[in-house]
Parts: C-alpha cells; sequence; structure tokens
C-alpha cells in the first residue's frame, strides 16, 4: 500500500515534470550509454553526490544497483549516507518545508524523470542531457544561474564545479515573421571560469548520469527489449509453421 501510494505521488507530479522545452533551445542528442556498466555506475555516484541531496528517488532502492554490477559492499561504501542501509529508498534529507524556502518550490522525484521529459522535440534522456549543459551565470537570478532549455529556472547549477562558471552572450535580431518585433537570440557561451573538467570531459560525465537516470527510470528496460526480440522470433515461426500446415492441409483436401 505505501509503494502504490508513493507511486501515484509521483505520477501526480509528471504533469508538472512534463514541461517540453520552454525555451525553445534545440535538444542535443544524448548518447545511448544504456548497455555501459561503468558509465551507468558513474553516472549513480555523480547521481547521490549531486543530485540526491536535493532531490528524491523514491521508487528506486540503493540495492537495486546490482542490477548495474555494483556490489552490495561497493554501494554501502561509495554510494550510501552514514544512516542509510542497502535496502533503503534512495530519499533526500532536505525537508519539503526548507526546500520551498530556499528554491521557492519543492525538487520533484527523479524516480522517473527521463521518461517524463519525453516530447514530441525529442526522448527525454536529449532533455535532460541539453539542461545539464546549458546553464549560464546570470545575476538577475536569485540562484545567480538560468538555463536555455529552462528559462528562469530556480534549481541552481549543482554541476558548476565540474564545468566552471559560463556566461551566454545574446543578441537582438528582427523578428523575420514580424520587422516591428526582435528576437533576443543566443550566439554562444564564454568561459569565464574553468572547471575540474574540461568540456569534452564535463559531457561526457552528463551523458553516464543521464544514461544513469535513463536506467533508474526503467531499470528492466534492456531485458524487455531482448525478451520481445525472441518473442517476434518465436511469433515468426509460428506464422511459418501456421502458414506451411495450412497449405499442406488444403493441398490434400483438393
Amino acid at each position: 500500500m505505501k509503494l502504490l501510494k508513493k507511486m501515484l505521488a509521483v505520477i501526480a507530479l509528471l504533469p508538472a515534470l512534463a514541461i517540453a522545452n520552454e525555451g525553445g533551445h534545440p535538444l542535443d542528442h544524448a548518447p545511448d550509454r544504456s548497455h555501459d556498466l561503468s558509465a551507468l555506475q558513474n553516472g549513480a555516484r555523480l547521481f547521490v553526490n549531486y543530485c540526491l541531496n536535493c532531490h528524491s528517488a523514491s521508487l528506486m532502492r540503493y540495492n537495486r544497483l546490482r542490477d548495474i554490477g555494483l556490489s552490495e559492499e561497493q554501494i554501502r561504501d561509495n554510494l550510501l549516507f552514514t544512516s542509510d542501509k542497502v535496502g533503503d529508498l534512495m530519499k533526500t534529507n532536505l525537508s519539503a518545508a526548507d526546500a520551498k524556502q530556499w528554491f521557492g518550490a519543492s525538487p520533484p522525484d527523479l524516480s522517473v524523470i527521463v521518461r517524463a521529459k519525453s516530447s514530441d522535440q525529442g526522448p527525454g534522456a536529449d532533455w535532460v542531457y541539453t539542461y545539464l549543459r546549458t546553464y549560464y551565470k546570470d545575476a538577475s537570478r536569485p540562484t545567480g544561474w538560468n538555463n536555455l532549455v529552462y528559462p528562469n529556472v530556480g534549481m541552481p547549477h549543482v554541476l558548476w564545479e565540474l564545468q566552471g562558471i559560463r556566461e551566454a552572450n545574446f543578441v537582438e535580431e528582427k523578428d523575420p515573421h514580424d520587422p516591428t518585433k526582435t528576437i533576443h537570440k543566443f550566439e554562444g557561451f564564454k568561459q569565464v571560469k574553468a572547471g575540474k573538467m574540461n568540456a569534452q570531459e564535463y559531457d561526457t560525465a552528463v551523458a553516464d548520469l543521464v544514461a544513469f537516470m535513463g536506467w533508474m527510470s526503467e531499470p528492466i528496460k534492456n531485458k524487455r527489449q531482448q525478451l520481445g526480440v525472441w518473442v517476434l522470433l518465436f511469433m515468426s515461426l509460428l506464422v511459418l509453421l501456421a502458414w506451411r500446415l495450412n497449405e499442406s492441409y488444403w493441398k490434400e483436401v483438393k
């Protein structure tokens, strides 16, 4: 019953989570690393260290990480906080009241965020991948940060130490559909302060993180797809046998 209530609570959040690309910024393609265990393990490490401080993943248990090749000892030594147990749900210690006071709203649960962000513009993985790579410094925002994919976002750039600090360059252009109006067009980023990673390393880290979040949204996806292939092969064989049996039967009748 408790699990059902949690699932219903997450489902209730889906309309809020499934906001389309508000800024109109084109989405980049997220590399598919769903079969790369080392990438998924690195993504799990990044998720626990950078995301789980504010967000929860209340539909995922730590011991489920054994499915991506981690032992219980590795989970306990590298991914658990002091008071957590291997069988616990991945929850944050941040209270809803504190979150609302600091960010203006409680951070959403990330259990199915990748699936929830899917839209006609692309898969949810592409949205999250582009979102985490398009933060820029903006002194006009309460947190000091803004985002191209989600303008005026309330979430600060939690990965800024890895990526460094960047500013966004915009130019004013005439609207091709209405010459009386101007468009605020993005022209690129300017690196103000270097991070712990270069651009390629940061993109790789974000790809690993998104891959883990995608796996977390549907842990059995790879097995489901493998099973689907076998089912289709089995059904094809049945169709072939039925066709030959039908042909043999009517041959005798004629």
